[in-house]
């Protein structure tokens, strides 16, 4: 076994994969930077994929003879990962098992909550702004 804390085995898309808790530090680095990042015109693409390549370090996939190979870079993601989706779904699965707060599916409902919330606040700042700059009365004729 890696030197994985607290290892449990899933199985995703009938591969089967072991996740881990992340150490301290690192957890703590992941678990700010990885939602907020990801939040779509406010967050950072480059900031979230960085992070994403961190937290996939806590992810091995199992071979069929037993062996476990660490996801630490970009090409074993891609060699072990089917597609976006399956990497969205395991992002999901270890946020789940290293946040006691994010409930099943916790962390795509909080992106798309908090997209939501933005948005409509968003909304009713420039409903608000453009309200204030527009004049309500015709000013008065020049003639």
């Amino acid at each position: 076994m890696l030197d994985f804390k607290d290892p449990k085995e899933i199985e995703l898309n009938g591969k089967k994969y072991v996740i881990s808790k992340f150490p301290a530090v690192q957890g703590r680095e992941i678990v700010f930077k990885y939602p907020t990042s990801a939040v779509p015109k406010l967050g950072d693409y480059a900031t979230n994929q960085e992070t994403m390549l961190k937290l996939m370090n806590y992810v091995a996939v199992v071979q069929q003879d037993g062996t476990l190979i660490r996801l630490s870079n970009q090409v074993l993601v891609n060699n072990h990962i089917d597609d976006w989706e399956t990497l969205l779904q395991m992002e999901d699965l270890v946020m789940e098992h290293n946040c006691s707060f994010f409930p099943q599916g916790g962390v795509l409902r909080f992106l798309k909550d908090t997209f939501q919330t933005v948005l409509a606040y968003a909304t009713k700042m420039s409903t608000t702004l453009s309200e204030q700059l527009l004049p309500t009365e015709k000013p008065p004729s020049t003639n």
